[in-house]
């Protein structure tokens, strides 16, 4: 079980609670933090105190004040008006990480909610509750309010989850659990969405699929430089000191270990001086990408363990109002994560043009058994060449567009869920563009001898080849194509790399480093 406190989540702790469903837990002197700033509210609510989002309305609206009667009411109508995303919903394991970041975020004493909203939460992660979270429809400030709102729709039995594989009402999901709908007190509707956690949550996946992604990136472009008969002289661990970049010493690094022992690379000279850009420049376009990974980690990791809510509630009862929830901060990060991954692609779909284009190489035209009468991997190509112009309009940055909400009154806002919406998608077109490098290839080295591979490359080679066949004879390609994007995604390219090249730190050093 791991523990949550509202400080000290990491990000492996995360992947194991949103991926492999582990059990969390919560100790009783965090409680005691919960109910202190709870006991402040409530004082207020008694006292008739005018204190934003407490005993007035909300947004414009603030100015208004609310009778002590009306407290529920206001909540309940927040939650239910705010719920107006739209679109298709949020991968479940996006929706577990809501849950798991928004409670983390409430538990830092700072919100006012009482401890058995905070249980049911809790109750919602370890029974694998998770709710249905449109997508569309956040601004980014006041944070996530339309995803959140469809989280908070499901404490009060309304709305719907997935439980068990099913899609279903939130209240069908707590008769099997033996779980109640609660009623919401003051603040607590606000607590529930004034945060950044749908576009963290989606960050904090888009991060942990990035950095396999990018190991894969690695160990594909290692069987394409075989397949190019690449020349092994520019990974020379020279080149890449003589720079300074970890991250590009890094990938010149983990290539040189992949493809120790091939008899398919060349020296220079030998068969050409130099290589393209997309070959030699590897360590330096790949590196690159792998340095925002890790700014968006270490912004990750700030925004896992923050108070995003407003008002926040601190020592001796003052009560502040201030912008925590504004996204800008992961808005930056994703945007700038966008542009990594596009170029994951951008450089994959030029080796992809080295393997298949008779002018740049001495391998059959296209890849093809029997070119001329068949295509071979000529349309592939296109398809990587769709895929990464995609991503290139994708990119542009969300973050620098705003738009005036709430009668002006909320007059800048981040965007950060559409740039964590489009980091997410350009990540599932660079996986698609990854299986094509692959497919073609693991066609190329079998023209040049796999007896010839890396021990590294070869056992890679003979993995991916039960997935996807030789092309003896043009078939539909788009079924290979997704075969091999599914069995990227389940490879643990983690434990494929330790066994192959030695323990994580010979490959990459800092992935889940939780602190400096």
């Amino acid at each position: 079980m791991i523990e949550l406190s509202g400080n000290s989540l990491t990000i492996e702790e995360s992947r194991r609670i949103i991926y492999e469903k582990e059990l969390v837990f919560v100790k009783e002197e965090v409680w005691e933090k919960v109910e202190r700033s709870r006991a402040v509210v409530d004082h207020i609510v008694d006292t008739q105190k005018v204190v934003y989002g407490i005993t007035t309305g909300f947004g414009k609206f603030s100015d208004i004040l609310i009778h002590p009667d009306d407290v529920e009411n206001l909540q309940l109508h927040l939650i239910r008006s705010h719920a107006c995303g739209v679109g298709a919903p949020f991968p479940e394991l996006v929706s577990r990480g809501i849950v798991l970041l928004r409670i983390n975020a409430l538990l830092k004493g700072f919100s006012g909610i009482r401890r058995n909203v905070l249980e049911l939460l809790l109750e919602l992660l370890n029974q694998q509750i998770h709710p249905i979270v449109p997508q569309q429809g956040s601004l980014g400030a006041s944070g996530d309010l339309a995803p959140l709102s469809h989280m908070a729709l499901v404490l009060v039995g309304e709305g719907e989850v997935i439980y068990k594989g099913d899609r279903m009402p939130s209240k069908m999901a707590f008769l099997k659990t033996n779980l109640e709908p609660i009623v919401l007190k003051a603040k607590e509707g606000l607590a529930l969405i004034n945060g950044t956690q749908a576009m963290t949550s989606l960050g904090l996946v888009n991060y942990i699929e990035s950095t396999r992604l990018a190991l894969l990136a690695d160990c594909i472009s290692s069987m394409t430089v075989e397949g190019l008969e690449g020349i092994i002289d520019a990974f020379d661990d020279e080149i890449h000191q003589a720079r300074g970049y970890i991250e590009q010493i890094e990938v010149a690094a983990r290539i040189r270990k992949i493809l120790n022992g091939s008899q398919l690379t060349t020296r220079q000279g030998e068969k050409r001086v130099q290589d393209a850009y997309s070959i030699r420049c590897i360590p330096q376009v790949h590196g690159a990408s792998w340095q925002v990974l890790s700014y968006v980690k270490d912004k990750l990791l700030v925004e896992m363990n923050a108070a995003t809510d407003n008002p926040l509630i601190f020592s001796e009862g003052k009560v502040l109002s201030g912008g925590n929830f504004h996204g800008q901060p992961i808005a930056f990060a994703m945007d700038f994560l966008a542009i990594a991954m596009s170029e994951f692609g951008n450089i994959s779909e030029r080796r992809i043009e080295r393997l298949v284009n008779p002018q740049l190489n001495d391998l059959p035209p296209f890849l093809s058994p029997s070119p001329g009468l068949q295509s071979g991997a000529m349309i592939m190509q296109y398809c990587a060449a769709s895929l990464v112009s995609e991503n290139k309009t994708l990119s542009h940055p969300a973050s620098v567009d705003s738009i005036p909400s709430s009668a002006n009154q909320e007059d800048h806002v981040s965007m950060g869920t559409i740039a964590a919406r489009h980091a997410y998608q350009i990540i599932q077109n660079v996986k698609m563009v990854l299986a094509i490098e692959l497919i073609c290839s693991l066609q190329a080295v079998e023209y040049r001898g796999v007896n010839k591979m890396s021990a590294t490359t070869k056992e890679f080679f003979h993995s991916a080849r039960s997935v996807v066949p030789s092309i003896i004879e043009d078939r539909v390609f788009s079924i290979d194509i997704e075969n091999v994007k599914g069995w990227l995604e389940k490879l643990d390219v983690h434990l494929f790399l330790e066994n192959a090249i030695g323990k994580k730190e010979d490959y990459y050093k800092n992935e889940f480093k939780t602190s400096d």
